[in-house]
């Protein structure tokens, strides 16, 4: 017997949090794990692409190609993308996959818990290219400052789970 097919949306989760050890153990598993309590399938690169967190040394030749090509074809195959942000810049290689996902028009989410402002833009904390895919009276909705946000019915990532947006 065939395994049913998860018809749960989709949710690339663009971050930085693979190239470290500890972030890998110990924040990832829990930011993974809210985005999908909320109701996502989540693609997690470094996981879900086939090479890993390996570093550049123990790569076969051609590995920053092929990284690359996949993680841009799984923004393109996932429905929307949920972008770690923290760190001032944030990750250079998560804000390439946001904005890849910006100009799919596929729904983005931010993830932000780091208390420093980046950029002085208006009321955004974070340059405000990063905003560009959100509405621009409730891009707070599409914005979270803790993992327990992630769950809430009235933000948008619910919201878009349910088929709401």
């Amino acid at each position: 017997m065939a395994a049913a097919e998860d018809t749960r949306p989709s949710v690339y989760l663009a971050s930085g949090l693979g190239f470290s050890a500890r972030q890998r153990a110990l924040v990832l598993p829990e930011l993974k794990a809210a985005l999908e309590k909320a109701g996502a399938r989540v693609f997690e690169p470094f996981e879900d692409n086939g090479e890993g967190a390996k570093t550049a040394e123990v790569q076969a030749p051609g590995w920053a190609y092929r990284v690359g090509q996949a993680d841009v074809q799984a923004v393109r195959d996932c429905d929307a993308v949920f972008c770690w942000a923290n760190f001032n810049p944030p990750d250079e290689g998560a804000m390439i996959e946001l904005g890849i996902a910006i100009g799919l028009r596929k729904k983005t989410f931010v993830f932000r818990d780091d208390f420093r402002k980046c950029c002085p833009a208006e009321d955004y904390p974070l340059n405000l290219m990063i905003f560009s895919g959100m509405p621009e009276k409730e891009w707070k909705d599409y914005y979270f400052q803790s993992l327990e946000e992630i769950a809430d019915p009235k933000k948008a990532f619910v919201r878009w789970i349910q088929g709401e947006l």
